[in-house]
Protein backbone atom coordinates (compact mmCIF):
# COMPACT_ATOMS: atom_id res chain seq x y z
CA UNK A 1 0.00 0.00 0.00
CA UNK A 2 2.61 2.47 0.89
CA UNK A 3 4.74 0.70 -2.02
CA UNK A 4 2.35 2.19 -4.49
CA UNK A 5 1.79 5.63 -2.56
CA UNK A 6 5.37 6.46 -2.71
CA UNK A 7 5.57 5.00 -6.59
CA UNK A 8 2.78 7.68 -7.24
CA UNK A 9 4.11 10.69 -5.24
CA UNK A 10 7.38 10.07 -6.81
CA UNK A 11 6.21 9.95 -10.62
CA UNK A 12 3.75 13.51 -9.51
CA UNK A 13 6.74 15.69 -7.87
CA UNK A 14 9.94 17.29 -8.50
CA UNK A 15 11.53 17.95 -5.52
CA UNK A 16 10.63 15.25 -3.51
CA UNK A 17 11.12 12.71 -6.80
CA UNK A 18 14.34 11.21 -5.12
CA UNK A 19 13.21 11.17 -1.71
CA UNK A 20 10.01 8.96 -2.77
CA UNK A 21 12.50 6.78 -5.31
CA UNK A 22 14.12 5.43 -2.32
CA UNK A 23 11.45 3.30 -2.02
CA UNK A 24 11.32 1.44 -4.72
CA UNK A 25 14.85 -0.30 -3.01
CA UNK A 26 13.76 -3.71 -1.60
CA UNK A 27 16.41 -3.55 1.38
CA UNK A 28 15.06 -0.23 2.19
CA UNK A 29 11.26 -1.65 2.54
CA UNK A 30 12.96 -4.70 3.97
CA UNK A 31 14.32 -2.68 7.16
CA UNK A 32 10.86 -0.47 6.72
CA UNK A 33 9.24 -4.04 7.49
CA UNK A 34 11.02 -5.45 10.36
CA UNK A 35 10.91 -2.78 12.07
CA UNK A 36 7.41 -1.39 11.60
CA UNK A 37 6.67 -5.24 12.53
CA UNK A 38 8.37 -5.13 15.82
CA UNK A 39 7.15 -1.74 16.36
CA UNK A 40 3.44 -2.61 16.33
CA UNK A 41 4.09 -6.23 18.20
CA UNK A 42 5.41 -4.28 20.62
CA UNK A 43 2.65 -1.83 21.34
CA UNK A 44 -0.03 -4.51 20.70
CA UNK A 45 1.26 -7.10 22.55
CA UNK A 46 0.18 -6.11 25.97
CA UNK A 47 -2.73 -5.63 24.90
CA UNK A 48 -3.19 -9.06 23.56
CA UNK A 49 -1.80 -10.62 26.44
CA UNK A 50 -4.22 -8.80 28.69
CA UNK A 51 -7.28 -9.88 26.32
CA UNK A 52 -6.36 -13.38 26.36
CA UNK A 53 -5.77 -13.46 30.53
CA UNK A 54 -9.32 -11.80 31.52
CA UNK A 55 -10.76 -14.67 29.04
CA UNK A 56 -8.83 -17.33 30.75
CA UNK A 57 -7.41 -18.70 27.46
CA UNK A 58 -4.42 -20.28 29.32
CA UNK A 59 -2.06 -23.39 28.26
CA UNK A 60 -2.98 -26.81 29.21
CA UNK A 61 0.09 -28.64 30.60
CA UNK A 62 0.38 -32.18 30.46
CA UNK A 63 1.20 -34.25 33.95
CA UNK A 64 3.47 -36.73 32.06
CA UNK A 65 5.47 -34.46 31.08
CA UNK A 66 8.79 -32.41 32.92
CA UNK A 67 7.22 -31.46 36.14
CA UNK A 68 8.75 -27.80 35.78
CA UNK A 69 6.28 -27.13 33.22
CA UNK A 70 3.53 -27.39 35.78
CA UNK A 71 3.63 -23.30 37.04
CA UNK A 72 2.59 -22.75 33.17
CA UNK A 73 -0.64 -23.92 33.50
CA UNK A 74 -2.78 -20.91 32.96
CA UNK A 75 -0.35 -18.77 30.68
CA UNK A 76 -2.28 -17.25 28.10
CA UNK A 77 -2.04 -18.81 24.92
CA UNK A 78 -2.90 -17.99 21.12
CA UNK A 79 -0.20 -15.09 21.10
CA UNK A 80 0.75 -16.84 17.53
CA UNK A 81 -2.43 -14.48 16.54
CA UNK A 82 -0.12 -11.40 17.38
CA UNK A 83 2.78 -12.87 14.95
CA UNK A 84 0.09 -12.99 12.21
CA UNK A 85 -1.26 -9.91 12.01
CA UNK A 86 1.68 -8.01 12.52
CA UNK A 87 3.39 -9.93 9.53
CA UNK A 88 0.10 -9.03 7.45
CA UNK A 89 0.18 -5.58 8.07
CA UNK A 90 3.78 -5.19 7.40
CA UNK A 91 3.21 -6.60 4.58
CA UNK A 92 0.87 -5.21 2.70
CA UNK A 93 2.35 -2.17 3.69
CA UNK A 94 5.53 -2.37 2.34
CA UNK A 95 4.98 -5.32 -0.50
CA UNK A 96 4.42 -4.68 -3.90
CA UNK A 97 0.57 -5.59 -3.98
CA UNK A 98 0.54 -6.58 -7.94
CA UNK A 99 2.76 -9.92 -6.91
CA UNK A 100 1.33 -12.95 -7.15
CA UNK A 101 3.67 -14.70 -5.28
CA UNK A 102 3.37 -12.59 -1.80
CA UNK A 103 -0.63 -13.38 -2.22
CA UNK A 104 0.32 -16.80 -2.51
CA UNK A 105 2.34 -16.80 0.77
CA UNK A 106 -0.14 -14.57 2.74
CA UNK A 107 -3.02 -16.78 1.77
CA UNK A 108 -1.19 -20.06 3.09
CA UNK A 109 0.12 -18.73 5.70
CA UNK A 110 -3.30 -17.42 7.11
CA UNK A 111 -5.18 -20.61 5.70
CA UNK A 112 -2.61 -22.66 7.95
CA UNK A 113 -3.27 -19.95 10.86
CA UNK A 114 -7.14 -20.60 10.67
CA UNK A 115 -6.42 -24.16 10.99
CA UNK A 116 -4.31 -23.34 14.26
CA UNK A 117 -6.66 -21.04 15.69
CA UNK A 118 -9.77 -23.41 14.85
CA UNK A 119 -7.55 -26.32 17.32
CA UNK A 120 -6.98 -23.65 20.30
CA UNK A 121 -9.90 -22.40 20.23
CA UNK A 122 -11.45 -26.07 21.01
CA UNK A 123 -9.13 -26.71 23.48
CA UNK A 124 -8.80 -23.59 25.51
CA UNK A 125 -12.20 -21.93 24.51
CA UNK A 126 -14.78 -24.57 24.85
CA UNK A 127 -12.15 -27.01 26.68
CA UNK A 128 -12.18 -29.97 24.33
CA UNK A 129 -9.03 -31.92 25.56
CA UNK A 130 -8.59 -33.07 22.27
CA UNK A 131 -9.03 -30.08 20.02
CA UNK A 132 -10.02 -30.52 16.75
CA UNK A 133 -9.53 -33.94 16.10
CA UNK A 134 -5.59 -35.64 14.42
CA UNK A 135 -7.52 -36.68 11.16
CA UNK A 136 -9.21 -33.49 10.17
CA UNK A 137 -6.65 -31.24 10.80
CA UNK A 138 -4.21 -33.10 9.06
CA UNK A 139 -7.02 -33.13 6.18
CA UNK A 140 -7.13 -29.15 6.06
CA UNK A 141 -3.55 -29.03 5.99
CA UNK A 142 -3.52 -31.27 3.44
CA UNK A 143 -6.25 -29.48 1.24
CA UNK A 144 -4.32 -25.93 1.98
CA UNK A 145 -0.91 -27.72 0.84
CA UNK A 146 -1.96 -29.66 -2.56
CA UNK A 147 -4.22 -26.47 -3.27
CA UNK A 148 -1.13 -24.17 -2.76
CA UNK A 149 1.55 -26.75 -4.36
CA UNK A 150 -0.52 -26.80 -7.08
CA UNK A 151 -1.27 -23.34 -7.34
CA UNK A 152 2.52 -22.65 -7.82
CA UNK A 153 3.56 -25.32 -10.23
CA UNK A 154 0.19 -24.24 -12.78
CA UNK A 155 1.08 -20.33 -12.47
CA UNK A 156 4.78 -21.31 -13.04
CA UNK A 157 6.12 -18.40 -16.07
CA UNK A 158 8.94 -20.16 -16.81
CA UNK A 159 10.98 -23.34 -16.39
CA UNK A 160 13.14 -22.73 -13.44
CA UNK A 161 10.08 -22.36 -10.95
CA UNK A 162 9.41 -26.22 -11.64
CA UNK A 163 12.65 -27.85 -11.58
CA UNK A 164 14.70 -29.57 -8.43
CA UNK A 165 18.17 -27.61 -7.46
CA UNK A 166 20.40 -29.33 -5.28
CA UNK A 167 23.30 -26.97 -3.04
CA UNK A 168 26.80 -27.72 -4.24
CA UNK A 169 25.43 -29.37 -7.61
CA UNK A 170 25.87 -26.48 -9.48
CA UNK A 171 24.70 -28.42 -12.65
CA UNK A 172 22.26 -30.23 -11.25
CA UNK A 173 18.85 -29.40 -12.46
CA UNK A 174 16.06 -31.75 -12.52
CA UNK A 175 12.82 -30.31 -14.43
CA UNK A 176 9.90 -31.78 -12.44
CA UNK A 177 5.83 -33.33 -13.74
CA UNK A 178 3.45 -31.64 -11.88
CA UNK A 179 2.72 -35.26 -9.37
CA UNK A 180 6.60 -34.71 -8.52
CA UNK A 181 6.52 -30.37 -7.92
CA UNK A 182 3.55 -30.98 -5.70
CA UNK A 183 4.59 -33.95 -3.72
CA UNK A 184 7.66 -31.94 -2.70
CA UNK A 185 5.81 -28.73 -2.22
CA UNK A 186 3.40 -30.57 0.23
CA UNK A 187 6.15 -32.47 2.08
CA UNK A 188 7.67 -29.45 2.72
CA UNK A 189 4.31 -27.23 3.74
CA UNK A 190 2.96 -29.45 5.79
CA UNK A 191 5.81 -31.25 7.15
CA UNK A 192 7.55 -27.95 8.08
CA UNK A 193 3.96 -26.61 9.83
CA UNK A 194 4.16 -29.60 11.68
CA UNK A 195 7.58 -29.63 12.50
CA UNK A 196 7.32 -25.80 14.17
CA UNK A 197 4.21 -27.82 15.86
CA UNK A 198 6.29 -30.01 17.35
CA UNK A 199 9.23 -27.77 18.79
CA UNK A 200 7.21 -25.22 20.49
CA UNK A 201 7.21 -26.83 23.47
CA UNK A 202 9.57 -24.25 25.73
CA UNK A 203 9.48 -20.61 26.17
CA UNK A 204 11.11 -18.89 23.08
CA UNK A 205 12.36 -22.00 21.69
CA UNK A 206 10.69 -22.23 18.25
CA UNK A 207 10.41 -18.61 17.50
CA UNK A 208 14.35 -17.40 17.19
CA UNK A 209 15.29 -20.53 14.80
CA UNK A 210 11.93 -19.76 12.61
CA UNK A 211 12.85 -15.83 12.83
CA UNK A 212 16.30 -16.85 11.58
CA UNK A 213 15.43 -19.20 9.14
CA UNK A 214 12.74 -16.61 7.60
CA UNK A 215 15.69 -14.15 7.68
CA UNK A 216 17.45 -16.51 5.30
CA UNK A 217 15.13 -17.20 3.30
CA UNK A 218 14.92 -13.48 2.65
CA UNK A 219 18.33 -13.54 1.04
CA UNK A 220 17.26 -16.83 -0.64
CA UNK A 221 14.14 -14.64 -2.31
CA UNK A 222 15.73 -11.51 -2.84
CA UNK A 223 19.28 -13.21 -4.90
CA UNK A 224 17.03 -15.41 -6.95
CA UNK A 225 14.93 -12.21 -7.38
CA UNK A 226 17.66 -10.14 -8.64
CA UNK A 227 18.91 -11.07 -12.20
CA UNK A 228 22.68 -10.28 -11.43
CA UNK A 229 23.01 -11.78 -8.02
CA UNK A 230 21.39 -14.92 -9.59
CA UNK A 231 23.77 -15.22 -12.37
CA UNK A 232 26.68 -14.87 -10.14
CA UNK A 233 25.71 -17.08 -7.50
CA UNK A 234 24.74 -19.97 -9.94
CA UNK A 235 21.24 -19.91 -8.13
CA UNK A 236 17.68 -19.98 -10.26
CA UNK A 237 16.92 -16.55 -11.73
CA UNK A 238 13.60 -16.23 -10.52
CA UNK A 239 12.20 -12.85 -11.34
CA UNK A 240 9.36 -11.53 -8.90
CA UNK A 241 10.78 -13.80 -5.80
CA UNK A 242 12.86 -11.05 -4.55
CA UNK A 243 9.65 -9.42 -3.41
CA UNK A 244 9.23 -12.20 -0.87
CA UNK A 245 12.36 -10.50 1.40
CA UNK A 246 9.42 -8.22 2.50
CA UNK A 247 7.17 -10.38 4.00
CA UNK A 248 10.15 -12.76 5.47
CA UNK A 249 11.72 -9.27 6.99
CA UNK A 250 8.33 -8.84 8.75
CA UNK A 251 7.96 -12.38 10.03
CA UNK A 252 11.25 -11.77 11.24
CA UNK A 253 10.38 -8.71 12.85
CA UNK A 254 6.98 -9.72 14.31
CA UNK A 255 8.77 -13.12 15.71
CA UNK A 256 11.23 -11.05 17.58
CA UNK A 257 8.24 -8.50 18.39
CA UNK A 258 6.70 -12.08 20.04
CA UNK A 259 9.99 -13.34 21.67
CA UNK A 260 9.83 -9.90 23.80
CA UNK A 261 7.09 -11.79 25.49
CA UNK A 262 7.28 -14.93 24.64
CA UNK A 263 11.09 -15.13 26.30
CA UNK A 264 11.72 -16.97 29.53
CA UNK A 265 9.72 -16.62 31.85
CA UNK A 266 7.00 -16.66 29.07
CA UNK A 267 4.04 -13.85 29.27
CA UNK A 268 2.39 -15.72 26.34
CA UNK A 269 2.67 -18.92 24.38
CA UNK A 270 2.26 -19.12 20.71
CA UNK A 271 -0.42 -22.09 20.27
CA UNK A 272 -0.93 -23.97 17.13
CA UNK A 273 -2.58 -20.52 15.63
CA UNK A 274 1.21 -19.27 15.47
CA UNK A 275 2.95 -22.63 14.61
CA UNK A 276 1.49 -24.24 12.38
CA UNK A 277 1.18 -20.96 10.02
CA UNK A 278 5.17 -19.78 10.88
CA UNK A 279 5.95 -23.50 9.57
CA UNK A 280 3.88 -23.32 6.50
CA UNK A 281 5.07 -19.98 5.13
CA UNK A 282 8.94 -21.49 5.82
CA UNK A 283 7.98 -24.38 3.99
CA UNK A 284 6.04 -22.22 0.94
CA UNK A 285 8.67 -19.79 0.49
CA UNK A 286 11.73 -22.63 0.33
CA UNK A 287 9.51 -23.99 -2.54
CA UNK A 288 9.05 -21.02 -3.87
CA UNK A 289 12.90 -20.32 -4.15
CA UNK A 290 13.79 -23.44 -4.94
CA UNK A 291 15.96 -24.65 -1.90
CA UNK A 292 13.88 -27.14 -0.65
CA UNK A 293 17.33 -28.91 0.62
CA UNK A 294 18.71 -25.72 2.29
CA UNK A 295 15.40 -25.07 3.92
CA UNK A 296 15.67 -28.36 5.87
CA UNK A 297 19.25 -27.59 6.59
CA UNK A 298 18.61 -24.52 8.20
CA UNK A 299 15.39 -25.67 9.88
CA UNK A 300 18.00 -28.61 11.08
CA UNK A 301 15.99 -27.87 14.59
CA UNK A 302 12.48 -28.46 13.40
CA UNK A 303 14.22 -31.53 11.31
CA UNK A 304 15.53 -32.90 14.62
CA UNK A 305 12.39 -32.53 16.69
CA UNK A 306 10.21 -34.15 14.67
CA UNK A 307 12.79 -37.01 13.74
CA UNK A 308 12.91 -37.59 17.57
CA UNK A 309 9.19 -38.10 17.50
CA UNK A 310 9.35 -40.70 14.46
CA UNK A 311 11.90 -42.48 16.24
CA UNK A 312 10.43 -42.48 19.47
CA UNK A 313 7.01 -43.80 18.45
CA UNK A 314 8.73 -46.73 15.91
CA UNK A 315 10.88 -47.52 18.44
CA UNK A 316 8.26 -48.04 21.18
CA UNK A 317 5.65 -49.92 18.42
CA UNK A 318 8.10 -52.04 17.39
CA UNK A 319 10.12 -52.74 20.62
CA UNK A 320 8.69 -51.49 23.05
CA UNK A 321 11.38 -49.47 24.61
CA UNK A 322 11.93 -45.87 24.20
CA UNK A 323 15.26 -44.35 22.30
CA UNK A 324 14.49 -40.68 24.65
CA UNK A 325 13.29 -40.22 27.90
CA UNK A 326 10.74 -38.14 26.31
CA UNK A 327 9.85 -36.54 22.80
CA UNK A 328 10.05 -34.50 21.14
CA UNK A 329 14.18 -33.68 21.98
CA UNK A 330 13.95 -31.01 24.12
CA UNK A 331 11.73 -32.75 26.64
CA UNK A 332 14.88 -35.44 26.40
CA UNK A 333 17.46 -32.90 27.65
CA UNK A 334 15.01 -31.27 30.39
CA UNK A 335 14.49 -35.04 31.92
CA UNK A 336 18.48 -35.34 31.87
CA UNK A 337 18.75 -32.22 33.79
CA UNK A 338 19.34 -29.32 31.67
CA UNK A 339 17.29 -26.52 33.12
CA UNK A 340 15.01 -24.86 30.39
CA UNK A 341 16.73 -21.65 29.64
CA UNK A 342 20.02 -23.51 28.88
CA UNK A 343 17.80 -25.98 26.57
CA UNK A 344 16.72 -22.73 24.93
CA UNK A 345 19.77 -21.01 24.46
CA UNK A 346 21.50 -23.89 23.11
CA UNK A 347 18.70 -25.02 20.53
CA UNK A 348 19.24 -21.50 19.54
CA UNK A 349 22.86 -21.64 19.06
CA UNK A 350 22.28 -24.70 16.97
CA UNK A 351 20.04 -23.10 14.92
CA UNK A 352 22.27 -20.41 14.05
CA UNK A 353 24.91 -22.21 12.78
CA UNK A 354 22.92 -24.34 10.77
CA UNK A 355 21.30 -20.91 9.22
CA UNK A 356 24.90 -19.95 8.59
CA UNK A 357 25.76 -23.28 6.91
CA UNK A 358 22.93 -23.03 4.73
CA UNK A 359 23.92 -19.14 3.59
CA UNK A 360 27.25 -20.74 2.69
CA UNK A 361 25.34 -22.94 0.08
CA UNK A 362 24.97 -19.64 -1.65
CA UNK A 363 28.62 -19.63 -2.83
CA UNK A 364 29.87 -23.01 -2.54
CA UNK A 365 28.30 -24.27 -5.70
Amino acid sequence: MLYWLAHWLAQRTTHWHTGFNVFSYLTFRAILATISSLAISLIVGPGLIERLSRYQIGQVVRDDGPKTHLPKAGTPTMGGTLILVTTLVSTILWADPSNRLVWTVLGVTFAYGLIGFYDDYLKLVVRNPRGLAARWKYLWQSVAGIATAATLYFTATQGAERTLFLPFVKTFAAPLSATAFIAIAYFMIVGMSNAVNLTDGLDGLAIMPAALVSAALGIFAYASGNHVFAHYLQIPDLPGTGELLIFCSALSGAGLGFLWFNAYPAQVFMGDVGALAIGAALGVIAVIVRQEVVALVMGGIFVLETASVILQVASFKLTGRRIFRMAPLHHHFELKGWVEPKVIVRFWIISLLLVLAGLATLKLR
